[in-house]
């Protein structure tokens, strides 16, 4: 049995192993007594887990769960790999029983985002699909908290304050609109209030995207970025940008899957070095784009200096720092690096002694960091605590890159299993140290073969795993190792759908947001854009709706999706998951997507 290794509760199990009253504690107040279905628990007293039986669908049937991320339904044209690539399992279920295959919404609110414009994410996608309900997410939960000031007033605020009297507030994090990391807008607001609230000498350590907006896009944001600043100074406020890079070569790294990312990001906003160093951000920029040629994702790391040649903004003792991104994945290494005084993955050479705070709070299990300026959606009962509750046993698996979306975030941002004896959770390592489009195929066999054996063991009621190759190859912008990535997602999803027929199962087919159905930007009229004669190529997801499909030889006679939900999203999968176990969702969950009609 293989368990994560990025989200176990490292600083509670440490202390908890030297003291084994705390222990003892721990198990009499987290174990569920499942007795007759209740949880005896202080925060459950009287809550049931038990689900009723569907009046019309069997139980014990082995259910095939795929998320394939990133594939969205679009128009046919050039630039939808989804359409130009060879795929004829997802093909098949599209041409077949129309009652069996139909769309459903997965960005904006329907994924607990603030407006429609919003695209989805695999954080919130998955959160939606494991939860059942939808959750007020990042995004929304900062713009409320900035736009009615309660962020000065919370315990966060509070704490990083305590610095502004002597030391500086540095805000890391990536600058960008596209809404999917981090929002420009909610950093033009945090530095005003932070200014009107006792801050005195600011810096801001910026990561360019070019992935979630366009490439290129960057010089603009960081003009704005100085613009702002320059007004702040005029008020006195000593602000200015420090430090630079690019999203995926400089502190972005996720899943522990590259250390030295981080590492560089430290290097220039910690101790202030980095291998290039200019006067200016916007300078940096467009000069390290030019000279080094390199899109804004990979922009190497630099400094801004003063005339003297000395950095203008490394952290030091008694400074603080925040970590401006709403979303949890790409911040958590840092906050790591920031916040634990134990931390071996790099030489740090300095652990400044810092106040810092998150955007959110990262991790709720190894409640990380420990402070953060907005509480993140508390996401209770979700869809796979309450199928282990009722017997149901579960596998889950995905390579590196989005093991813990399949797992972490599907759970309700819950590290670890709901119950040992009842899940396994397997996570294939991804390539390190290569783009995605160098090996397009990624580890979509691998993770097929495992679910096949899983299936096949008939040692799990559910099977859930999740195929990456849509969503981080068509990041890259590279649209014919897109085409083979959808290709080879496909054929994962046909050697599982094979062991289901095998085993007389039920697939549910589906994913979590857009991205390789549509690989360029268009304008008003959906026509491509282009830039001195060549094509814009969208690396960021779309806000385009995603299908489900169901099937197999396990699915009773007359299930069909229902006509009356039009709106459906990915909330509504979870209850439909809950129906094909033999069971009716809870009440307050989003309504089932299937029907069971008499033949």
């Amino acid at each position: 049995m293989s368990q994560s290794k990025h989200h176990p509760a490292e600083v509670l199990n440490i202390w908890a192993m030297s003291n084994s009253w705390f222990k003892i504690l721990v198990t009499v107040l987290t174990s569920a007594d499942l007795e007759g279905g209740k949880v005896r628990n202080m925060s459950n007293a009287g809550f049931s887990w038990k689900l009723a039986d569907h009046p019309k669908l069997p139980k014990g049937k082995t259910i095939a769960l795929i998320v394939l991320d990133g594939w969205g339904e679009a128009n046919p044209d050039k630039y939808n790999c989804i359409h130009v690539a060879e795929t004829p399992t997802m093909d098949s279920f599209k041409k077949g029983a129309p009652e069996r295959w139909r769309l459903v919404r997965a960005h904006g609110t329907a994924v607990g985002l603030p407006t429609e414009d919003d695209m989805g994410n695999s954080e919130v996608g998955h959160n939606a699909l494991g939860a059942g309900r939808i959750f007020s997410q990042g995004a929304k939960l900062v713009d409320s908290a900035l736009a009615s000031g309660k962020i000065y007033s919370g315990e966060g605020f509070k704490y990083i304050k305590e610095s502004f009297d002597t030391g500086t507030l540095h805000l890391i994090g990536l600058l960008s609109d596209g809404g999917v990391h981090s929002r420009l807008d909610q950093l033009q607001l945090l530095l005003k209030g932070a200014s009107e609230n006792g801050a005195k000498r600011i810096r801001v350590h910026i990561l360019t995207d070019g992935r979630d907006v366009l490439d290129g896009s960057s010089v603009g944001f960081v003009e704005t970025l100085e613009n702002d600043l320059s007004k702040l100074r005029e008020k006195g406020i000593d602000a200015q940008i420090a430090s630079g890079g690019g999203r995926m070569y400089v502190t972005m790294d996720r899943y522990e899957n590259d250390w030295s990312v981080v590492k560089r990001g430290w290097d220039a906003q910690v101790l202030g070095e980095a291998p290039h160093k200019f006067r200016s951000a916007v300078e940096a920029v467009k000069k390290l784009r030019e000279e080094h040629k390199v899109n804004d994702q990979y922009l190497p790391p630099f400094v801004i200096v003063d005339e003297s040649g000395k950095a203008v903004g490394p952290i030091v003792d008694g400074d603080a720092v925040v970590t401006i991104n709403f979303r949890a994945d790409r911040m958590v290494m840092l906050a790591k690096a920031l916040e634990y005084e134990d931390f071996d993955k790099f030489d740090r050479v300095r652990y400044p002694k810092i106040r810092y705070a998150g955007m959110l709070q990262y991790d709720g299990e190894l409640k990380l960091p420990s402070q953060y300026l907005v509480s993140p959606p508390e996401i209770d009962r979700t869809s796979g605590e309450y199928l282990v509750h009722n017997g149901v046993r579960t596998f889950a698996c995905s390579e590196t890159v989005k093991f813990g979306h399949v797992t972490f975030f599907w759970n309700g941002n819950r590290s670890g299993y709901f119950s040992p004896e009842m899940e396994e959770y397997v996570e294939i390592p991804s390539d390190s140290g290569i783009t995605f489009n160098v090996k397009p195929k990624m580890k979509a066999l691998e993770i097929g073969e495992k679910a096949r054996d899983m299936i096949l063991s008939g040692k799990f009621h559910q099977v859930r795993v999740n195929l990456p190759n849509s969503d981080m190859v068509g990041h890259t912008g590279d649209i014919e190792a897109t085409v083979v990535a959808c290709k080879a997602a496909d054929e994962a999803v046909k050697m599982i759908i094979d062991a289901i027929e095998q085993v007389g199962g039920i697939y549910v087919v589906t994913a979590d947001h857009g991205n390789a159905e549509d690989m360029v930007k268009r304008n008003k009229k959906g026509e491509p854009l282009l830039k001195d004669g060549d094509i814009q190529i969208l690396t960021s997801h779309t806000l385009q709706p995603v299908p489900i499909a169901i099937g197999g030889p396990g699915l009773a006679p007359g299930v069909r999706f229902r006509n009356d939900v039009p709106d459906g999203g990915l909330a509504n999968v979870a209850a439909t998951v809950i129906n094909l176990h033999g069971f009716e969702a809870p009440s307050d969950y989003e309504t089932t997507l299937i029907e069971v009609v008499d033949k």
